[in-house]
């Protein structure tokens, strides 16, 4: 009976540290190394410069997210403070070859004049403890200072309709910062 006790105590224990890690707002973040469309080493753009919306989805979550990037880019923010930076978790992707995920990547980058980073085994996902991301689209603004200022799960496009003025005032209040 002890040792039951002892191992639930250890579980216990062990349960709260992870929780402890776990990315949420008011965590700071530091920047990783993830990978662009030629599958080439980068690390993420202007973590600690700007202010950064990252967009973190697998492909069957590819659109859960669209509302709230295209609220925001529709704002126009000055790019001297503000980026919205796209990352596609490839890890989750349902065994769609990492070869066609970059080609779509690639093409997406020429229509829309971006830069999408690719996440080929869940490189973003361990460093910032960001849990379960599969098929959902992770949304995480991040302020100058790489301190979170908003992190959600999204699980559908009327969920992420839903969130765009709560980030669209968020992003807002943190570029107000930089003036």
């Amino acid at each position: 009976m002890k040792k039951i006790t002892k191992s639930l105590a250890v579980i216990a224990v062990l349960s709260i540290a992870v929780a402890a890690f776990a990315i949420g707002v008011g965590s700071t973040v530091s920047n990783v190394q993830l990978r662009d469309s030629n599958n080439q080493p980068v690390w993420i753009p202007d973590i600690g410069s700007k202010v950064v919306t990252m967009f973190y989805n697998d492909s069957t979550a590819a659109d859960f997210t669209d509302p709230i990037a295209t609220a925001l880019k529709n704002k126009n923010y000055p790019e001297s403070k503000y980026r919205g930076q796209g990352v596609a978790n490839m890890a989750d992707s349902g065994g769609i070859p990492d070869f066609v995920i970059r080609g779509i990547v690639r093409r997406k980058e020429s229509k829309f004049a971006t830069k999408i980073l690719t996440d080929p085994n869940h490189l973003l996902r361990n460093a910032w403890s960001l849990g379960d991301c599969n098929d959902i689209g992770v949304v995480i603004v991040i302020g100058k200072d790489k301190v979170v200022r908003y992190f959600k799960k999204i699980s559908s496009v009327a969920q992420g309709r839903a969130q765009v003025d709560a980030v669209i005032k968020i992003v807002e209040s943190e570029i107000e910062k930089l003036k």
